[in-house]
């Protein structure tokens, strides 16, 4: 099967996104203080680096390619009674004059990548005719859904993301607007 002139572009895209966050985890990694996190970004790196090859496999061969990534489970650790007290996230000044990222800065730089493939990543797999790729696409919005899961953990931790729980009342108002049928 052809690649519609739409997958196509998706792919380069996505291609193009997969350079990007490829090229700034081995800056992270190189960076990182925090041994959690940075074992975080050693364990994820390689699934992105099969990512990409898989995307590049099927611009080159489309009619061979295999396109099953290998799809981390989800670690849901998170949502405890202790991570829902937290204090409010630590105020952050922005740092016009980089030489060296701190981890702060590198886990929301990446954080925000994951959240931004895994947007392309959706939208690309909702308009892809092509079963294997769709399928492909699919497994890596989830990649991107799980890995971003993992650093959003480790940044609520920190108290580098706030956490805001809604009270009571709040879901309660918002409940008593629709009804089940």
């Amino acid at each position: 099967m052809k690649l519609t002139i739409c997958e196509l572009s998706y792919l380069n895209e996505l291609i193009s996104s997969c350079v990007n966050t490829i090229t700034c985890l081995s800056l992270f990694r190189n960076q990182v203080k925090d041994e959690e996190l940075k074992n975080i970004l050693n364990e994820q790196f390689p699934i992105h680096v099969e990512d990409y090859n898989l995307k590049v496999e099927f611009v080159k061969n489309v009619d061979t390619a295999t396109g099953k990534l290998n799809v981390p489970q989800l670690n849901t650790n998170i949502f405890t009674d202790d991570v829902c007290e937290t204090k409010p996230a630590e105020p952050i000044t922005v740092n016009t004059n980089v030489q060296i990222l701190n981890d702060r800065e590198i886990a929301l730089s990446y954080f925000l990548t994951l959240k931004r493939a895994g947007k392309e990543y959706a939208i690309a797999s909702m308009e892809t005719m092509n079963p294997k790729l769709r399928q492909f696409l699919k497994d890596a919005y989830t990649m991107s859904c799980n890995h971003s899961f993992e650093i959003y953990e480790w940044m609520t931790k920190h108290n580098y993301y706030p956490i805001v729980i809604a009270e009571g009342n709040q879901t309660g108002e918002i409940a008593k607007i629709y009804n089940t049928i």
